[in-house]
């Protein structure tokens, strides 16, 4: 790999795309030998010396991250159920010294969690939360990263054709990537408190589905009529985020998820949609996205105007817009937004990945290079720090700088 060494870590993270791990090709299984890929960084331009040990380890922590999020992805609901996706969360709180925190089936009622127990509830695998939670000395703030983890998508009782249910193990590419991303921040050392939160449920048909008029009352203790039972993401988000808020004190609250198909129209194959209630965080994804090859573009934030697609005569709202002509993404975002509150004083981003959580038929491992760098400044790793939107700015010359923004806008 020939590049600039601003370019090292997006580079490193595309190559990772190219190696997926998931394979059930019966040729796979009767090779005895694994296939080893060495990649070699050749440096040019400007700071070209030898890439240090440290550097070589960030790269190894954040690829690994990438095929681990891919890997979940790719594979299919009847192995990466809601018991097996816990199985990689504990796995990866055990390689990190962390025991994960897990509220599953009937106690997710008890406590109140309404939207995940409502989604899941009628699938053979229950529904459950999980938390890993990263709390350093000296921490000065509290982040939590939620992800939808719809293992499988039928759309519920609302149920997708035979055209737009293939693919649907995908929606739980939020998660995955938490999960890739958490493991590699936690590895290369991270200053503040972190939470990956992970909201795990299957979308399944059966006797005790919600039915569409059903009314659920959420984490955040707003009730919610149900008028599409495949506006299921939001659901579960919306206890992730509140128990973030509530339990765990957070003061920077990100969701991703693959939350709607209308993402891929609003903004592309190639970007995420990103939507914030804070303009300097929106500015921030953005670079963020050039910075490391997981490429981002802001939606419109208006909740004034568009919350009302929500309007309920009997709930404090209903589960999908009345007008989908009308920003159906950004109105998917606000109804998560809403169960903190939009006069909450923290910040809240919602990241879209439906359109870019794949290409093809393949999962590319979508959000871990993003959250690598969008938080790499509270890392304790220089190459995170150099990638993230809000560090080391000043460490380049300024001509260096100004070449490599124009190259990134060419992504």
């Amino acid at each position: 790999m020939v590049c600039e060494r601003s370019e090292v870590f997006a580079s490193a993270c595309a190559l990772a795309r190219a190696f997926p791990l998931f394979t059930h090709r019966s040729s796979a299984s009767r090779r005895t030998e694994k296939k080893t890929v060495t990649v070699e960084f050749f440096l040019v331009g400007q700071n070209n010396g030898p890439m240090e040990l440290a550097t070589l380890k960030c790269l190894a922590s954040a690829t690994e991250g990438v095929r681990l999020a891919a890997r979940i992805v790719d594979t299919p609901c009847n192995e990466m159920n809601t018991d097996n996706f816990l199985e990689e969360i504990k796995k990866v709180g055990k390689d990190l010294g962390i025991t994960p925190t897990i509220i599953r089936d009937e106690e997710l009622k008890e406590r109140g969690f309404g939207g995940i127990y409502g989604v899941g509830k009628a699938a053979l695998h229950p529904p459950a939360l999980a938390v890993l939670s990263h709390t350093p000395d000296g921490a000065t703030q509290t982040i939590a990263w939620v992800g939808k983890g719809i293992v499988y998508d039928t759309g519920g009782l609302s149920i997708k054709g035979k055209t737009t249910m293939p693919g649907m193990k995908r929606d739980c590419g939020g998660a995955a990537a938490i999960l890739g991303a958490f493991k590699a921040t936690v590895k290369q050392g991270f200053k503040d408190n972190l939470h990956a939160v992970f909201c795990l449920a299957e979308n399944a048909v059966g006797p005790r589905a919600t039915r569409p008029d059903d009314i659920h009352v959420l984490y955040s203790g707003k009730t919610v009529e149900i008028n599409n039972t495949d506006a299921e993401g939001r659901l579960i988000l919306a206890d992730g985020v509140a128990y973030a808020c509530k339990d765990l004190g957070a003061d920077i609250i990100l969701d991703m998820a693959t939350l709607t198909g209308a993402q891929g129209i609003a903004t592309g194959k190639y970007h995420a949609a990103v939507l914030t209630n804070n303009e300097e965080w929106e500015k921030a994804c953005v670079k963020a996205g050039r910075n490391c090859g997981d490429l981002v573009h802001p939606l419109v934030y208006c909740p004034e105007l568009h919350f009302s697609e929500f309007t309920s005569a009997v709930a404090d709202m209903k589960n999908s817009v009345a007008d989908r002509d009308n920003t159906p993404s950004s109105c998917a975002g606000l109804f998560i937004a809403s169960h903190i509150g939009f006069d909450w004083p923290g910040v809240w981003v919602h990241i879209d990945i439906a359109a870019p959580v794949h290409a093809g038929e393949r999962a590319t491992g979508y959000g871990v290079a993003l959250l690598l760098s969008l938080f790499g400044g509270a890392s304790e790793d220089p190459l995170l720090n150099l990638v993230s939107p809000l560090g080391c700015s000043g460490d380049s010359p300024p001509e260096e700088m100004e070449r490599d923004s124009k190259r990134r806008r060419l992504v």
